[in-house]
Order: structure tokens, then C-alpha cells, then sequence
């Protein structure tokens, strides 16, 4: 299949080891977050951790918006279900995603709240069309990548005159995130962690570019790569980063060219600029409150706002305690730091969001087994 089959090239994969582990300097280590989940789950799905040598170590990243999303949001989104009478429409993902006191979206549809997971916006609005009668919420969540098609679904909703459809809006952005993570107490200068380079966001960049990750880039002093999601492209990334730090090298560079361009999708950026604002602040799971990290609906558009047209209470956010997922989101800790991993919490019974994301850093130790300890034969030696 072309642009996949070319991308898990057994020799490929080879020569590409056999590279970093030439150019990668036996007396410096590399610490490389992965900002998204999606590269997580490459890198343990394919093994590519056992393809690089010891001194090249993944610190893995926010991972996705389910992730990131803090329980108070979730809440919100519970109590426009219940306490509104609203039809609350969202993805699959958020679902399952523990909110304070571990209720769920799926719980409370289990109680009685009137929640549908739909597949895209024109789902949701084609529920607000076919119940006339009924307030019809979407619960808007992603990073860059989704936020066009909730402003289409806003302006379809505009143009057919939908007065019973709104956006509860989440969406949130990336570069805002990486800077604040650097400057945190994890990773500025003493901090008990290191991140030396990024493997930046490849879906996320398709619609945003390479251009907005130049300016943090300069100012930490730190290199990123775009880089794609199959195993060959997330091995290229790396040997790109490599030679950026050997070097002394401050740029970003694009591995997936092709799918990324350096001004990204200038009609979808328009169309956001159009119907979303930034915000002057949003809290993340896990990272605390970011200055100019989330997007909300313009005024022009306040009529298909949710948080305008519903009043929902103003809540804490709590976390699950002993969960490691907040200091796991922020790279400072994996997965398995956390005492709950894999005893407590599992993906039937998840006690935090990256545990239950698809994309998320404890779905992956789980799903692809590299907690485990490698099997051993009679002799001690390695199977």
C-alpha cells in the first residue's frame, strides 16, 4: 500500500538503527519528547525503543486533547446532559475518560443523560435537525487538527438557521503547550528533567504548519522535527534531531513533507480565524493553567456557544489520587512510576485519561506489553 508499506521496511529499518546508532555520541545522552500520543503509540507498537541505543530516550509528551482535557470540563459537559436536558454529542474517545469522582460520559448516559457519540460535527448536526425539539450540545475537543470542522458545523448551524444547536468548545494549541512545559519547574534549567528536542505533531502541523513552532524553537533553544506516524518516518525524526544536536543546530526541519508544508492549510487556518478566538487562558490536565493555549467561540458566533446559552457551575478539577497520569502527561514520569498501572487501573477500569485515550502514553505500555519484563528461557537468557 503506497505511503505505508514503504514506511515499515524491514532493511529500511535496519540501515536507519544502524545510522543513529553511528551519529548518536556514546558520551552524551538525548532526551526526544514526543509531543503526540501518536508517535507513543508507533514507537511501542513497532519497537522502535529497541532499535535506538540506551542514550537515546523518548520522554513521552501531553500525548492527545482527551488527555489533556481537565476533569472540571468534563463535568461541565456531564452537567449540561443532566442538569439541561440537552442532547450532548462528542467522540468516542471522550466517553470513558474519568471526570471528578470517576464519572464518565458513559456512566452518566448509563443514568439516564441523554448523550450520543458521533463520528464527526455533521452528525451532531444532523441530530439538531432531526430533533427540532431538543437543545443539541457538541462537546468540541481536539488540538488544531478538529478545529475546522466545528467551525463549519458553526457556520452550517448559522447559515440553516439551527437556533437548537450549540458548541461547547475545547479545542486547544499546541505551541502554547510546548513552551509552558519547558518553562515548568520539571524542565527549566535545575529542574529534575530534560528534554533536549521535539518530535513535533505531523496532523496537527498538516493544518497549522511548521511555521509556529520556529519562534519557541528559537527562543529554548531546543530543535524540532516534524515527523509522520509510521515507525520509518518516527526513526528518520530521530536521526534528524540527532544530527541537529550533534551539530548544534536550533531549527525546525520537516520530515513529513509529504503531508506537512511550512504554512500548513491557509483556507481550514482562515475558516478557524473566522468563527474561533484564542482564549487568555485554559486549564490542561496536568500541566495547570496555560496562558493562550485554547480557542473559544468569537462573539459574532455567541448564539451557537454553549457556556453563553447554558449556565454550568464553576467547579475544581480533581484528580483520582495516587494516579501518576498528571506527572505522566507532563513527561516527568512513565507510566509505569504509577502504583495503579496495571493493578488498579487497566483499560477496562480506567482511573485516569491516559489510560483510556486511544492515543494515550499508559494505553500504549498496556496495549503493545513493553512493561512487561522479556520472556526467559531455562538458562536466564533472553527469548
Amino acid at each position: 500500500m503506497k505511503y505505508v508499506d514503504e514506511f515499515r521496511d524491514r532493511e529500511l529499518a535496519k540501515t536507519l538503527a544502524s545510522r543513529i546508532a553511528a551519529e548518536a555520541a556514546g558520551d552524551r545522552d538525548y532526551h526526544l519528547m514526543e509531543f503526540c500520543g501518536g508517535h507513543t503509540h508507533a514507537i511501542f507498537r513497532y519497537g522502535v525503543q529497541d532499535l535506538v541505543p540506551d542514550n537515546v530516550r523518548f520522554v513521552h509528551g501531553p500525548g492527545c486533547p482527551v488527555c489533556v482535557l481537565p476533569s472540571r470540563r468534563l463535568d461541565d459537559a456531564i452537567e449540561l446532559a443532566e442538569r439541561h436536558g440537552v442532547i450532548l454529542c462528542t467522540y468516542g474517545d471522550m466517553m470513558r475518560v474519568p471526570g471528578s469522582k470517576r464519572r464518565s460520559l458513559i456512566r452518566a448516559k448509563a443514568d439516564g443523560a441523554d448523550i450520543r457519540m458521533v463520528y464527526s460535527t455533521l452528525d451532531a448536526l444532523k441530530i439538531a435537525r432531526d430533533n427540532p425539539g431538543r437543545q443539541v450540545v457538541f462537546f468540541a475537543i481536539g488540538f488544531e487538527t478538529t478545529t475546522p470542522p466545528t467551525a463549519v458545523a458553526i457556520k452550517q448551524a448559522e447559515a440553516e438557521g439551527l437556533g437548537n444547536f450549540s458548541v461547547f468548545c475545547n479545542h486547544v494549541l499546541t505551541p502554547s503547550a510546548i513552551g509552558h512545559i519547558l518553562e515548568s519547574e520539571d524542565f527549566a534549567e535545575g529542574g529534575p528533567a530534560r528534554i533536549d528536542a521535539f518530535l513535533g505533531p505531523s496532523h496537527v502541523s498538516a493544518v497549522i504548519g511548521s511555521r509556529p513552532y520556529e519562534a519557541p524553537a528559537k527562543h529554548y533553544g531546543k530543535p524540532v522535527v516534524i515527523a509522520g506516524f509510521e515507525p520509518l518516518d518516527v526513526m528518520q525524526s530521530v536521526l534528524m534531531l540527532i544530527r541537529q544536536l550533534n551539530e548544534g543546530r536550533v531549527e525546525v526541519e520537516n520530515q513529513y513533507t509529504r503531508v506537512v508544508t511550512r504554512d500548513g492549510n491557509r483556507k481550514a487556518q482562515a475558516l478557524v480565524a473566522e468563527v474561533l478566538e484564542v482564549r487568555d487562558a485554559f486549564e490542561w490536565r496536568g500541566l495547570g493553567t496555560i496562558p493562550r493555549s485554547a480557542l473559544r467561540i468569537r462573539e459574532r458566533f455567541a448564539a451557537f456557544d454553549a457556556e453563553e446559552r447554558f449556565e454550568v457551575s464553576d467547579k475544581k478539577s480533581g484528580e483520582v489520587k495516587s494516579c501518576e497520569c498528571p506527572s505522566v502527561l507532563r513527561g516527568v514520569k512513565k507510566p509505569t512510576d504509577c502504583k495503579l498501572f496495571g493493578t488498579v487501573c487497566t483499560p477496562d477500569n480506567p482511573m485516569g485519561s491516559c489510560m483510556v485515550s486511544s492515543e494515550g502514553a499508559c494505553a500504549a505500555y498496556w496495549s503493545y506489553g513493553r512493561f512487561r519484563e522479556p520472556a526467559r528461557d531455562l538458562e536466564g537468557t533472553a527469548a
